[in-house]
């Protein structure tokens, strides 16, 4: 087969403790899966889910103990972002149930959902899509993933955001509004998943950095948790990748 030009690379994520990595089609990102965060929008925290989506190529890769430069975008005074639990799906499916959703996936990073939220804001006024708020250039960091054997019970796990070390976002996943498994399946019933196939070991803290400081994310397991106090918000939602 040849091309007019050139075709890009494939994008993909590494697996630690493995050389085979995660390669990424879709990157679907929940809105509002965070309770309170829907809440302080407008919103009663339970509305069926929706998605949108980023492109592949939007990944920036932050490997653990080290800073990646994050350029700040095009077009926006207001640049936001929002710590996100991503949910790697490993097996392919069609209309999966919530019960069985577990199955599919393949294993969890950590990632920023950045927005330009003026941008957006001024789309959703228009009733206009707002993809130029979310799918641009830089705009999903993911860290590594962990497959799902390490990765322990995800639910009861800690994940929090820290800028210039300050805590900016704490929370448990326990708070979403719906279980990883639960997007997962209602992702399934869109459109069909691609199967990957990849093993693999463990994930704690990446960074990256803009302009306006450097963010910290990181993912601790039940076993580490110390039961933190803090007065950052708590906010966190889910990306489905595939």
């Amino acid at each position: 087969m040849s091309f007019v030009f050139p075709p890009d690379p494939p994008v993909s994520v590494p697996v630690l403790g493995n050389v085979s990595r995660f390669a990424v089609r879709r990157i679907y990102c929940v809105g509002r899966n965070y309770e309170e965060h829907a809440k302080e929008m407008g919103f009663t925290g339970r509305e069926p889910p929706f998605f949108f989506l980023k492109p592949a190529d939007a990944v920036v890769l932050a490997m653990p103990g080290e800073t990646t430069p994050l350029p700040y975008p095009s077009l926006t005074a207001n640049l936001h972002h929002e710590i996100e639990l991503v949910v790697a799906i490993g097996t392919g499916g069609k209309n999966i149930k919530a019960a069985d959703a577990h199955r599919h996936i393949f294993g969890y990073a950590v990632g920023l959902d950045m927005t330009r939220r003026d941008l957006q804001n001024d789309m959703k006024k228009q009733g206009r899509p707002w993809c130029i708020g979310k799918a641009f250039d830089h705009s999903a960091p993911i860290g590594p993933i962990t497959p799902v054997a390490q990765a322990g019970d995800v639910t009861a796990a800690e994940i929090a955001l820290q800028v210039n070390g300050q805590d900016r976002q704490r929370s448990q996943v326990s708070k979403l509004a719906r279980s990883p498994g639960v997007s997962a399946s209602t992702n399934g019933g869109m459109s069909e998943p691609a199967t990957r196939r990849t093993p693999a070991t463990s994930l704690r803290r990446s960074t990256c950095s803009t302009p306006l400081g450097c963010a910290s994310v990181r993912l601790v397991a039940p076993s580490s948790l110390s039961n933190p106090t803090t007065d950052a918000p708590s906010r966190v939602s889910t990306t489905v990748v595939s």
